[in-house]
């Protein structure tokens, strides 16, 4: 639990059973600061989660709409004596931060100094050359911190990235945020508005003015966020300190040799040479030599280690001259004053000239990769005519004995990694034309097959832990994806790949980004490829994002009805339901329920045929849906708990095609179908449960659709306290993720609820003005039943011609659209305005 959420349980506990307004809070939690009531709803979301308001029926916190919130569950009081327990630390659910350094050498100050000046000023930036050990400090100062903030450091490597406009989904991804719009920033910024957290932005340098502008923005509307950067340049911002780390200090040429001890820079050389087995007996004469050693490569750590290493190999004289030796190639001028990146150029110059052909060309070939990859992925990539798998194998081997490449594990697997320095150092090594467009061919061709074959998309990425682990391919998916559509790239590969891509970006909620790389590859289709497959697969994935991106417009429509024209022209029935989903989906979205019927029928007719349970699924799915729309309850009911015993649970999931799981449509669906037939009892209690399933799937828009449906059924319950609960998670939510559909809905809820409370803060104008922000999002799933609690508010206000309008263009609107669910309830609104008034 939060620092924040922590304060506001400490002041509703200390008040039982009293309404505690949200002024009161806001000024209890944030003294000093002017904040937003989303922040305290969304503080409130995460506090009834960590109570388990909710579960088996259990509450704790309710809410009054436009008043406040009470804190219901019984309180005791007792003295306590002697030692408190400690309070629960609550870690970041996708936390990374890299192990903590071994042996760290000379930056005992530095990190102390970090660690204090961190929580008086809240943004630092380490900056120094490459190599200097920024990465390691920043790392050691998470973990002498990650006490203090409970667990809530996370490390983000911007390395990874060459493209500033990903930084802030790169930073959103690895909190788990779902990322639904083409600027995710916004949804970050209220995700971190509130909370207590060390946000560690390493290796910026590259990607300066995009990291500046977000850190800038996260600094000044997040004030209980922490920032420390590292980068070779300081950032140039408001509230921004520098802390400048300098070389290791080295013994003087004239000193004491066996001074040496007492200096950092040659300490760290002799601790890293013993620990790669070199047995070093210093006498004068080796002692001088390693601070020689050291001087010449300026106290950088990075490069000492490098050197260091070698000693057991080749021996502590013969490193001496090949040092000596690179070092006059590469500097310039005097060797007394070399500047600090020729230092480490050098170093890296001296360790590739150590290595043999085949592990040069190995090196070489291997800076292609972005991040982490695995030996399979090297083995393809790497190999050529030239260079036999075998000879890959030994050399990937050896340079991970020479530090060349970093190795990690990942559960089972060992992943491997250049260092930045290293992969940089790599990229800048001549090579031929046709070697270097060949390696970037095998590149792409490798992550193209891998997409294809792993099945990632519709099988193993159901929840955010699995997604997660495929964040580190999606990096070298882009940077294929950039060259294949660079000049001289290769096209052909680019657009397989991006066919490919496409299903994993959209069951990851890339939905940006599946949209952009699906519009590109389309732009390169020549004439023969027009109206096949290919086309079809990037028209329904155009489709399905830009539906959840901008809603219901035309152009998501234009591409779902292009996918479909090609589907049933190549009389193909999976790729026909492939595309009859998302379309059916598109329909009921923008409140055309009659034509979402329609498709449903084609859809689940379709998937009769075949024998796959992800189709099936989807298909009764949505058809359930349609049919409780259409008003058919008996038969929805069947449909929809067909789909919830059918439905695929382990191994495959049904995001990669309409973006959300299914089963959690059919049970929250299926509970509104029960309510409507009377059975009001297992109606709450399915709502409930769907509402629990979406939240252990983690999933941001199946856990919206889970929460929308159930406060509909709180709503006919006159349960306005379940309802006013649902309706804050649901906001939170949508603010977190940019779901700006979902969010105009919370807005129709508040006002509703305000109206049916009573509350002040009730009126129908707000209402009126809410149902407008539906309409323009455009999401016309809920207009019937808001129009009617409108009609109501409007004759209640003594509006009655106003009432009566709205009423009968709602009746028309539910003849020519097929929402017949609703003609009970607007046979009694009618009956209701139009009665005699005594």
């Amino acid at each position: 639990m939060g620092a924040r959420a922590l304060d506001i349980l400490i002041r509703l506990a200390s008040q039982p059973n009293e309404v505690v307004s949200k002024r009161d809070l806001l000024a209890h939690v944030w003294p000093d600061i002017i904040v937003e009531e989303g922040s305290l709803r969304f503080h409130i979301a995460n506090l009834r989660r960590a109570l388990g308001d909710g579960v088996e029926g259990a509450r704790y916190i309710t809410t009054l709409t436009g008043r406040g919130y009470c804190f219901v569950a019984p309180v005791s009081r007792t003295e306590c004596r002697g030692e408190q327990s400690p309070a629960t630390v609550i870690r970041l659910p996708h936390a990374n931060m890299p192990n903590r350094p071994i042996g760290i050498v000379g930056r005992e100050d530095d990190v102390a100094a970090l660690s204090r000046h961190l929580s008086e000023h809240r943004f630092l930036t380490i900056v120094g050359a490459g190599g200097i050990g920024k990465t390691t400090v920043a790392v050691e100062v998470g973990h002498a911190l990650i006490d203090s903030f409970a667990g809530a450091v996370q490390f983000v490597d911007l390395g990874l990235l060459s493209d500033p406009a990903l930084v802030a989904t790169a930073v959103a991804s690895m909190f788990g945020l779902s990322i639904q719009s083409d600027d995710p920033t916004p949804g970050l910024i209220v995700y971190l508005r509130n909370k207590r957290i060390l946000l560690i932005l390493d290796t910026c340098e590259h990607l300066i003015d995009a990291v500046a502008a977000l850190a800038a923005r996260v600094f000044a509307a997040a004030p209980q966020v922490h920032i420390l950067a590292t980068s070779r340049e300081a950032l140039e911002v408001p509230g921004e300190r520098i802390h400048r780390l300098v070389p290791l200090a080295c013994p003087a040429d004239d000193g004491e040799p066996m001074a040496i001890h007492d200096f950092p820079a040659t300490r760290l050389f002799i601790e890293r040479a013993a620990a790669g087995g070199a047995g070093l007996n210093l006498g004068d004469a080796d002692a001088a030599m390693v601070s020689g050693i050291c001087r010449n490569l300026g106290g950088v750590p990075l490069a000492i280690e490098l050197a260091a290493r070698r000693v057991e190999a080749y021996g502590l004289r013969q490193i001496a001259a090949h040092l000596d030796q690179s070092l006059a190639l590469s500097w310039a001028g005097p060797r007394s004053a070399p500047p600090r990146q020729k230092t480490l150029l050098a170093t890296l110059e001296w360790s590739y000239g150590l290595l043999t052909d085949m592990e040069r060309t190995v090196l070489r070939r291997l800076a292609i990769f972005v991040g982490d990859f695995t030996i399979e992925a090297a083995l393809a990539v790497v190999t050529s005519d030239a260079v036999d798998q075998a000879g890959v194998f030994v050399a990937v081997d050896s340079l991970v004995a020479k530090s060349m490449v970093a190795t990690r594990p990942a559960g089972a697997m060992m992943r491997y990694r250049l260092l930045d320095t290293t992969r940089a150092y790599a990229l800048g090594l001549t090579d031929s034309a046709t070697e270097r467009t060949e390696l970037a061919a095998r590149h792409a061709a490798y992550y193209r097959d891998w997409l294809d074959q792993s099945g990632a998309a519709s099988r193993i990425l159901a929840n955010s832990a699995e997604r997660a682990g495929h964040f580190a391919a999606l990096n070298n998916v882009r940077a294929a994806l950039e060259w294949c559509f660079s000049e001289g790239g290769d096209v052909r590969i680019g657009i397989d790949l991006a066919a490919v891509a496409a299903p994993v970006f959209l069951a990851m909620s890339l939905l940006s980004e599946c949209h952009r790389w699906s519009e590109r590859a389309l732009l390169e289709l020549d004439e023969a490829a027009r109206g096949g497959r290919v086309e079809m697969h990037f028209q329904a994935a155009i489709g399905v994002a830009v539906m959840f991106i901008r809603g219901g417009r035309d152009m998501a429509r234009e591409a779902l009805h292009r996918s479909l024209a090609i589907a049933e022209a190549a009389g193909d029935p999976f790729e026909e339901l492939q595309v009859l989903g998302p379309l059916q989906l598109f329909y009921i979205r923008t409140g055309d329920f009659k034509t979402a019927l329609h498709h449903a029928r084609r859809c689940a007719a379709i998937a009769g045929t075949l024998d796959d349970p992800v189709a099936m699924t989807i298909a009764r799915s949505l058809l359930g849906m349609a049919l409780h729309f259409g008003g058919a309850l008996e038969e929805a009911r069947g449909e929809l708990e067909t789909a919830l015993r059918n439905a695929p649970r382990a191994q495959s999931t049904t995001t990669v095609y309409i973006g959300f799981e299914c089963r959690i449509l059919a049970g929250a669906v299926l509970a509104r179908t029960l309510w409507l037939q009377g059975h009001r009892t297992e109606a709450v209690e399915r709502a409930r449960q769907t509402v629990r399933d979406a939240h252990d799937l983690d999933h941001a828009v199946s856990s919206c659709i889970a929460l929308i449906w159930a406060t509909t059924i709180f709503l006919w319950a006159g349960d306005f306290a379940s309802a006013g609960d649902y309706v804050d998670r649901l906001e939170g939510l949508a603010e977190a993720n940019s779901l700006t559909p979902y969010l105009a809905v919370t807005h129709s809820f508040s006002a509703q609820l305000a109206l049916l409370r009573g509350d002040p803060g009730g009126s129908v104008d707000r209402l009126h003005a809410a149902i407008g922000e539906l309409r323009a999002a455009p999401y016309g799933m809920l207009d019937t039943p808001f129009n009617l609690a409108l009609v109501e508010a409007l004759a209640g206000a003594g509006r009655v011609a106003e009432a009566h309008a709205l009423l009968g263009d709602t009746m028309a609107q539910v003849a020519a659209k097929g929402d017949a669910c609703y003609g009970p309830e607007l046979a009694r609104v009618n009956a209701s305005i139009t009665a005699p008034r005594e």
